[in-house]
């Protein structure tokens, strides 16, 4: 986990804190000024412990603080916002007999982060989050190893609540890594399609697709894997709007999802176009060049002459896309005249 600061407020905290630098080299550690010795491992602040841990709370990824839980929760309440924002909070007493996962369990990466300290230390772990102690399915987690988004986060307490109290939970998949779970909860029942899913009597229902899901009337969570690959063919002036606008009405024609799109690709040029540079950053999707000659060796459905005048292959926006997802295409080549195609492919899993 990046920035991880460590606050200790006793001079046995000075003792795990150097400890703890010792196993996580990264990790900044921070103590009074006035148990001062020189460490050079220890950053010493001179400011009321008050004001430094807001400081690193705001600042850090997960906060560890060797002191006890109620200090720790004083501390901090004021400033607690949600567990989407909010940093893993970990808290450790002065013997470092537990490891106390104390906020932002799943989400923030408290929890797994409480095991590795704990583990490290010779400590006993303490995580009370149901679903880790009911040995389930945490709801807000899955995929999360896999790049997968969750759609709309409205149901995920009910949902969780439902699988924490072993309600019937229906599941239906289709793209994504299959291993996201080790062995499923007796409660919860995989579906091949969504209309046995919809037909069952689940409760509450998890679906893991790219594509919209409409009309569906029960509670459901639906989780989104970067599995669309977004092949352009392009100008060198085709503007970022005309780009969006174009990907826009591709994923609204064909249903599919603006959450699952895992890259931007295109024809790699003498310089990059400015209008895709944008569009890559306006929407956090990372941007990947195919060369030419590369290109050319992928037979697309949709070939044309003009485009081989002019690029070197007969295809660029189904090439790329079919090249870099190297899965099948299930948009063709669609034309945005003048200087703009779009074609979809999704990835393999």
């Amino acid at each position: 986990m990046e920035k991880v600061s460590v606050l200790v407020i006793t001079k046995n905290g000075v003792k795990i804190g150097e400890e703890l630098k010792n196993i996580f080299p990264d990790w900044k550690i921070y103590a009074p000024e006035k148990f001062s010795d020189k460490e050079i491992k220890i950053k010493w602040y001179s400011e009321p412990t008050s004001e430094k841990i807001i400081e690193l709370f705001k600042n850090s990824n997960a906060l560890v603080c060797v002191f006890s839980l109620g200090a720790i929760i004083r501390l901090i309440s004021p400033y607690l916002k949600d567990k989407k924002t909010d940093p893993a909070v970990i808290a450790i007493d002065d013997k470092t007999k537990f490891v106390i996962s104390v906020l932002s369990g799943h989400i923030g990466g408290a929890n797994e982060l409480t095991h590795e300290i704990a583990e490290k230390l010779g400590s006993i772990p303490v995580i009370t989050t149901a679903a880790d102690v009911n040995k389930t399915i945490s709801v807000d987690l899955i995929g999360n190893g896999f790049g997968w988004k969750i759609d709309d986060d409205s149901f995920v307490t009910k949902i969780s609540a439902d699988m924490i109290n072993e309600e019937i939970i229906g599941v239906f998949q289709q793209i994504g890594k299959k291993n996201w779970y080790k062995e499923l909860p007796k409660n919860v029942k995989i579906y091949d399609s969504l209309e046995e899913l919809k037909n069952s009597n689940s409760k509450s229902c998890l679906i893991i697709s790219d594509k919209i899901i409409n009309g569906f009337d029960k509670n459901c969570v639906i989780y989104r894997p970067p599995s669309l690959v977004i092949g352009i063919g392009l100008h060198w002036d085709t503007s970022k709007e005309t780009i969006k606008n174009g990907i826009d009405d591709c994923l609204k024609k064909f249903n599919l999802s603006s959450k699952s799109i895992a890259k931007l690709v295109s024809i790699k040029k003498p310089q990059d176009v400015q209008g895709l540079i944008d569009l890559g950053i306006e929407m956090n999707i990372p941007i990947e060049y195919v060369n030419r000659e590369d290109l050319a060796e992928i037979s697309a459905p949709n070939p044309s002459e003009t485009v081989k005048r002019f690029e070197g292959t007969a295809s660029v926006s189904e090439a790329a896309a079919i090249k870099v997802s190297k899965g099948k295409l299930i948009v063709e080549k669609q034309k945005f005249p003048p200087n703009l195609t779009i074609a979809i492919a999704r990835k393999m899993n």
